[in-house]
């Protein structure tokens, strides 16, 4: 097999456990990726407004929004008016979203983050080098993600 070969083997492998981890984490849960995302940053930022979880989350605001909109579907968090400020609006998890967020498994993105913390900071470096690059050559490097490890469309949540 030739290098180029090995390359994109490999990245298929990324694709297809990202895969199987997401469709494991919506059976186990009934959530995606990105709606385990907001879940915990609502929970870890307390009351936080769409704006401000856009940004924890690296998400545009629309993605977060549309995300939001199906967790409060399912009953999982709501959207409360400030006292003081009449124009925020803040995301708050309901009491059925925090047990979902307890018994939720793992996003993949955490035992990722272990194992990369682990490593030594020249290797880290040159992982960080080396996907960049493939990311460019792919003309995905101007693409706006977020930090999260899933297959498809945020926007489709």
């Amino acid at each position: 097999m030739e290098k180029h070969e090995e390359v994109l083997v490999a990245l298929r492998q990324i694709i297809r456990a990202i895969d199987l981890h997401s469709r494991q984490l919506s059976k186990a849960s009934g959530l995606t990726g990105p709606q385990l995302l907001l879940l915990q940053a609502i929970s870890e930022h307390g009351d936080i407004t769409m704006r401000k979880l856009a940004q924890a989350t690296h998400m545009s605001q629309a993605t977060a929004t549309t995300i939001i909109d199906r967790l409060e579907q399912k009953q999982l968090v709501r959207r409360e008016r400030s006292q003081t400020d009449k124009r925020k609006v803040y995301a708050v998890l309901t009491d059925d979203g925090t047990t979902k967020l307890k018994t939720a498994p793992r996003p993949l993105q955490e035992s990722f983050l272990l194992r990369f913390q682990s490593l030594e900071a020249w290797e880290q470096n040159l992982l960080l080098s080396s996907v960049q690059r493939i990311s460019s050559m792919m003309n995905a490097d101007a693409l706006d993600v977020a930090p999260l490890l899933q297959v498809g469309s945020l926007l489709h949540e």
